[in-house]
């Protein structure tokens, strides 16, 4: 009979794996703020999929998991950039004090200061309406994302003429304004913004 071996087993080294796991939806926000700071550097020249993986950590097969193309990726990547604009705007309306005015204020305030006025973000900005002209998703994104811009300014004009209209009758005939000259309005002011 034959004896059992005394021969030492070593333990294997383990390695740490290349890429560590995380939930779908913390991997799609990963991947989208790859690309937002892959635009901040690179520009939409120097943007490609191999890129974007490589600020991530990731392999250029997970972000085709998660997005069918670079066109969708970067339409995400958009969104989430207009989303947190508008977050900050909401957010410094919010802390303002309780007035139409100074709620106003506090939006064009928040519009010209930091973050909005740094320069890579500014660059962003420019990448993203660049492709405006030549991408159908980038149009599309941006008139969803356009329209929750101009309701919140919106919103703010409307509070602003309840308050002039109160202030005699000859002003609260001139304040009388139809919802879409307010729409106008609020059109027109983004546009200087």
């Amino acid at each position: 009979m034959r004896r059992p071996s005394r021969r030492r087993v070593r333990p294997r080294a383990v390695r740490a794996p290349r890429f560590e796991r995380q939930l779908p939806h913390r991997r799609r926000q990963a991947l989208i703020d790859a690309t937002i700071e892959c635009l901040k550097r690179y520009g939409h020249e120097g943007l490609s999929i191999r890129t974007i993986s490589a600020q991530a950590g990731v392999s250029v097969g997970l972000i085709n998991h998660h997005f069918p193309n670079k066109d969708r990726l970067i339409a995400a990547a958009y969104r989430h950039f207009n989303d947190e604009l508008v977050a900050g705007l909401t957010a410094a309306v919010e802390r303002a004090p309780d007035s139409p005015r100074a709620r106003l204020r506090a939006f064009l305030e928040a519009s010209f200061s930091p973050p909005n006025l740094d320069p890579e973000v500014l660059a962003v900005w420019v990448v993203f309406w660049g492709m405006f002209r030549h991408s159908p998703l980038i149009r599309r994104v941006q008139r969803e994302s356009y329209r929750g811009y101009v309701r919140l300014l919106h919103g703010m004009l409307e509070q602003l003429l309840p308050r002039a209209a109160a202030a005699g009758r000859r002003r609260a005939r001139r304040a009388r304004v139809s919802p879409l000259d307010l729409r106008f309005a609020a059109i027109g002011l983004t546009a200087l913004l």
